[in-house]
C-alpha cells in the first residue's frame, strides 16, 4: 500500500518562495477552502507533478513555474511503500528529478524516462491514468474513466488488477519471436547446403570406386552439366533491388505513423464534440448562471448554441475527412504490404540461386582437383567416405537443430495466444468483474441511484434504468453522470486494496460537492467517506465552505496575498 505522508511546494503555479506544506496523514477528513483562484487545487497539481511530471489539469510544463519569481519551482512528497520510506523531489528552473529510499538516493545514471519507469513501474506500480481514477475526482481537465476509450480502460483496470505484466512479457516475447523466425530461415538455409554436400559427397565416393576412363568422363560430364546449369540459373537470374525493398519497408513504416496520427486527430474531434455537446445542453436547459444567478439573455444562449453547434458541424466534417483518410491509407498500406513481400520473395529466391551457383562453382573446382589428382593416384576411398560421415553428422545435427526450432516456434505459438488480450488477462479480468459490477452497484444504491449497472470483458458499459431500459453513460445528466463516476471511484479503490499492491490512504475529491450533486447527493457521499477505513485520508476541495463546515475533521484555507497563493 502507497502511504502517502507529506507534501510541499514552492514557486509552482501562483505560490511563492516559501514553502506551503500540507501534511497528508495527519487527519482522516480535510476540508480546504478558499476563493477562487486562491490556490486550492494546487496542491492536486503539486501531488501530481512530483508523482508523474506533469500537472493533474491541462497545464504545460513551463506555465507551473511561478509567473513572478519565475525560477527555483520546486516540489516534494514523501511516502511509504512495503515498509520502506521514500521522497520524490522534482523541479524547474533548474530541472531536477529524484528519487530518495531510506535517506538514500536511488542510482541517477539512467534517462529521465527510465527513471521515471523505476517511480511508475518499480515504486508506485500505477502510472498517471490509474492513479488518478482511484485517487482523484474532480471538474477539472482529467477525464473520468466512463469517458476514456475501451483500450484505456482496459490499461486502467490492467493496472489495479496487477496484469500488466503480461503485456510487457507479450512484448518481450515479439521480440524473441523476431529472432525465432531469423533462426529458421538460417536453419534452412544451412539444411539445404548441408544436403546438398552430402548429396555431392555421396557422388563423389561412387565415383571414386571405378577408377578408370569411364569415371574421369563422367567427372568432366558431371562438370559440364553444372556450368550449363550455372549458365542457366544466371539467365534467369534477376536483380535483387534490396534498396526497394528498404523503400517500401520505410513507406509502410511511414504510412502506419501516419494512420495513427489521422486517428489521433479523430479522437480529439470527438472529445471536442462531447465538450460542445455539454455546453448546448447547459444553454438550452439553463435560463440563470449557475455561478452568479442572473438570467441569461435568450439572444445570447441562441448565439452559443449556434455557435457550438457550428463548431460540432465543423468537427463532424473533420471526422468524416479522417475516417476518408484513413481508409485511403490503409489501401496504400495494404498495396505497400504487398509489394513487400513480393520484393522479399524475390530477394529470398535470389539468394537462394546464388548459394546454389556458388556450391555448384565450388564442386566445379573440387572435381576438376579430383581429375588433377586422379592424373596422379587413384584417390583415397577412406578418406572420401571419412568427409561423408562428417557431413552426414552435420546433417544430423542440422535436422535436430531444425526440429527444436519447430518446438520452439509451437511453443511460441501456444503462449502467444496466453498472452493475448483474449488470454490470460481476460480471464484474471472476467474473475473480477462481477467483483466490480457488485462493489459498483452498491455504491449506486448508497448514493440514491437506482440503476443497475453492467461493464463487460470489452469494459463497455450497460446501464439498465426506467422499467429496465437499457442505456448508455452519455444518456444520464451530469448529476447522474457524477453518481457513476463517484461509485467507480469507490470502486476502483476497493479493488485497489484487494490487491494491496495499489492501494492508497489518499483520496482527493476536487469540487465533487460544488457540482452536479444534490443536497441528498452530498448527504449520501458524506456518509460513503464516513464508511472508508480510519487509515484513509480525505481532501474535499470547495468553494463552498460555509455549507460543509462541521462537517470534517479538519479545514485549510488558501488566500492569496500580494497576488502570492497561502495557506491561511
Amino acid at each position: 500500500m502507497i502511504f502517502f505522508k507529506m507534501l510541499r511546494y514552492k514557486n509552482f503555479l501562483s505560490t511563492g518562495d516559501s514553502f506551503t506544506q500540507i501534511d497528508l496523514n495527519r487527519n482522516s477528513s480535510t476540508l480546504i477552502v478558499g476563493q477562487n483562484g486562491a490556490g486550492k487545487s494546487t496542491m492536486l497539481d503539486a501531488l501530481s507533478f512530483a508523482l508523474f511530471g506533469k500537472a493533474h489539469r491541462n497545464v504545460n510544463k513551463p506555465q507551473l513555474v511561478n509567473s513572478i519569481n519565475q525560477k527555483n519551482c520546486l516540489v516534494e512528497v514523501e511516502f511509504s511503500v512495503n515498509g520502506s520510506d521514500y521522497k520524490i523531489v522534482r523541479g524547474i528552473k533548474p530541472v531536477r528529478f529524484e528519487i530518495w529510499r531510506d535517506g538514500n538516493l536511488v542510482n541517477q545514471d539512467s534517462h529521465n524516462k527510465e527513471y521515471q519507469k523505476v517511480l511508475e513501474q518499480n515504486i508506485l506500480k500505477l502510472n498517471h491514468k490509474s492513479f488518478h481514477q482511484i485517487v482523484v475526482l474532480g471538474s477539472s481537465s482529467f477525464v473520468p474513466f466512463m469517458q476514456l476509450p475501451s483500450h484505456i480502460r482496459r490499461d486502467v483496470i490492467e493496472d489495479l488488477l496487477d496484469i500488466n505484466v503480461f503485456s510487457k512479457m507479450n512484448g518481450i516475447l515479439k521480440e524473441r519471436q523476431s529472432v525465432l523466425k531469423e533462426q529458421v530461415r538460417a536453419n534452412i538455409a544451412d539444411l539445404d547446403a548441408v544436403e546438398m554436400k552430402v548429396k555431392t559427397q555421396k557422388r563423389y565416393v561412387e565415383k571414386l570406386h571405378d577408377l578408370n576412363q569411364e569415371a574421369k568422363y563422367e567427372k568432366l560430364n558431371e562438370i559440364k552439366a553444372l556450368e550449363e546449369t550455372i549458365e542457366e540459373l544466371r539467365a534467369s537470374q534477376e536483380e535483387a533491388d534490396r534498396d526497394s525493398l528498404d523503400a517500401l519497408k520505410v513507406k509502410s513504416t511511414d504510412t502506419i505513423k501516419k494512420i495513427s496520427e489521422v486517428e489521433k486527430y479523430d479522437y480529439q474531434f470527438g472529445v471536442k464534440q462531447k465538450e460542445l455537446n455539454k455546453e448546448i445542453t447547459f444553454y438550452e436547459n439553463n435560463t440563470t448562471c449557475p455561478t452568479c444567478d442572473q438570467g441569461i439573455d435568450e439572444e445570447f444562449k441562441q448565439e452559443r448554441v449556434d455557435s457550438s453547434a457550428k463548431k460540432w458541424d465543423q468537427l463532424e466534417e473533420g471526422r468524416h475527412q479522417a475516417a476518408a483518410k484513413v481508409r485511403t491509407l490503409k489501401r496504400t498500406l495494404s498495396e505497400l504490404e504487398e509489394e513487400i513481400d513480393q520484393c522479399t520473395a524475390k530477394v529470398v529466391e535470389i539468394d537462394k540461386r546464388n548459394m546454389q551457383v556458388s556450391e555448384y562453382q565450388r564442386r566445379i573446382t573440387e572435381l576438376q582437383s579430383q581429375l588433377t589428382k586422379y592424373e596422379q593416384d587413384t584417390g583415397d576411398i577412406e578418406t572420401a567416405e571419412k568427409e561423408l560421415n562428417i557431413l552426414t553428422e552435420q546433417k544430423y545435427e542440422v535436422v535436430e537443430a531444425k526440429s527444436n526450432l519447430a518446438d520452439r516456434t509451437s511453443y511460441h505459438v501456444v503462449i502467444t495466444e496466453m498472452l493475448k488480450d483474449t488470454g490470460i488477462k481476460t480471464k484474471i479480468i472476467k474473475q473480477y468483474l462481477p467483483v466490480i459490477n457488485n462493489l459498483t452497484n452498491k455504491y449506486l444504491q448508497v448514493l440514491d441511484f437506482f440503476v443497475s449497472f453492467h461493464l463487460d470483458d470489452t469494459f463497455k458499459e450497460t446501464i439498465k434504468s426506467r422499467h429496465r431500459d437499457a442505456f448508455s453513460y452519455d444518456s444520464f445528466s451530469e448529476g447522474e453522470k457524477q453518481r457513476i463516476d463517484l461509485a467507480l471511484l469507490f470502486t476502483w479503490r476497493q479493488v485497489a486494496k484487494m490487491k494491496n499492491s495499489v492501494a492508497t490512504n489518499l483520496l482527493i475529491l476536487d469540487e465533487t460537492f460544488d457540482s452536479s450533486l444534490d443536497a441528498d447527493g452530498v448527504d449520501n457521499l458524506t456518509k460513503i467517506l464516513d464508511t472508508l477505513d480510519d487509515d484513509t485520508n480525505v481532501f474535499i476541495i470547495s468553494h463552498k465552505g460555509e455549507l460543509l463546515d462541521g462537517k470534517f475533521e479538519s479545514k485549510i484555507e488558501f488566500v492569496k496575498r500580494k497576488n502570492f497563493s497561502q495557506v491561511a
